[in-house]
């Protein structure tokens, strides 16, 4: 009897180390690692902070990476259209120069943004993008939304009736130069950001180099149910951006209660309803204290219970509309999901 007990706690030692090992609990309703594997076989940081928001300046960007790395943030999240990649870049660098991190330790993300969606275009950007960042190589490259913008100095051109004013450029051209971007060494991987499921299918059509995420606004109440379980159906992961609801929901009754019976915060348990999803997810903030909390959420877990709670907050209610580019031919809100 003792040597059949040994026998089978061995097999359930191997069991578990294999399916940690392969993170098979990628696309499950069960806990899983603080990365995750992306398709190409590359792990990503589960957990990462963002650094886009109008109170971002370029030096409290800089600050704030800092003080994200010492909280034990390795998944950085950056745009080109945030204007601070050099700053992200800088303080990472510092950090490596202190021998808090190497280069390996760290994943970061940026972003082509929407004026940029040409293939000159596109190939500026990305060099634009590697040069601010000055980092040796992008970890993920994502195409910001699919809806190209006219091209020039303007980031975001307008009509006289205050719309904005479309490229006629296919995102599958965009896409191809991010692919070129990944055979030269300059990005490990590449996604987009804010496609639909329509977009998706699409993309996946032309696409040589398959995506590995789709970033796009999650929360509870945009739980965005339908679109994760398309894409993780598709085997690309899934990145929440606006976790926290813009602040909108910490005092939201339910997430109290939770919070409560876990002695965590509603941050925390916004942050860890996605982590449990399958989800990763880049919460921000620009409070040192906050940022600490916001990655000790490795040490509980919600019931099945409490996630359906959360699950039953969706209103779909999106925070993040573009609404100036809603004539787009691209448009992604258009379409259910």
């Amino acid at each position: 009897m003792y040597f059949s007990s040994i026998i089978l706690l061995c097999i359930s030692v191997v069991i578990k180390t294999n399916a940690k090992s392969l993170n098979l609990s990628n696309f499950s309703s069960s806990v899983p690692d603080d990365y995750i594997t992306l398709n190409n076989g590359i792990k990503m940081p589960i957990l990462g902070m963002g650094t886009g928001s109008k109170e971002f300046t370029r030096d409290l960007v800089y600050k704030t990476v800092k003080n994200g790395i010492d909280a034990g943030f390795r998944h950085i999240d950056s745009a080109y259209f945030y204007g601070s990649e050099p700053e992200v870049g800088s303080a990472i660098i510092e950090k490596i120069a202190e021998g808090k991190i190497k280069r390996e330790d760290v994943f970061v993300t940026t972003k082509i943004w929407n004026t940029f969606h040409s293939s000159a275009r596109a190939s500026e950007a990305i060099q634009m993008s590697f040069t601010n960042l000055n980092i040796k190589y992008i970890d993920l490259l994502l195409m910001n939304w699919p809806m190209g913008y006219q091209e020039g100095p303007d980031m975001e051109p307008m009509d006289p009736y205050h719309h904005i004013i479309p490229s006629p450029i296919d995102y599958i051209d965009t896409w191809k130069e991010m692919e070129a971007a990944v055979r030269d060494g300059r990005v490990k991987s590449i996604g987009v950001s804010n496609f639909n499921s329509k977009q998706i299918t699409r993309l996946l059509e032309f696409a040589t180099i398959k995506p590995v995420i789709n970033q796009i606004e999650s929360h509870p109440t945009l739980t965005q149910k339908l679109l994760i379980d398309f894409c993780h159906q598709k085997g690309i992961n899934v990145t929440a951006y606006s976790p926290l609801g813009e602040g909108k929901l910490m005092e939201k009754p339910d997430l109290v209660k939770i919070g409560s019976s876990h002695g965590k915060s509603t941050a925390q348990v916004m942050i860890r309803y996605q982590i449990q999803r399958g989800v990763a997810v880049i919460p921000r903030s620009l409070n040192k204290q906050h940022l600490v909390e916001n990655f000790n959420v490795f040490d509980f877990t919600l019931t099945p219970a409490e996630m359906t709670t959360i699950d039953n907050m969706n209103r779909n209610v999106r925070y993040y509309l573009e609404q100036a580019a809603e004539k787009h031919e691209y448009y992604p809100f258009s379409d259910p999901y």
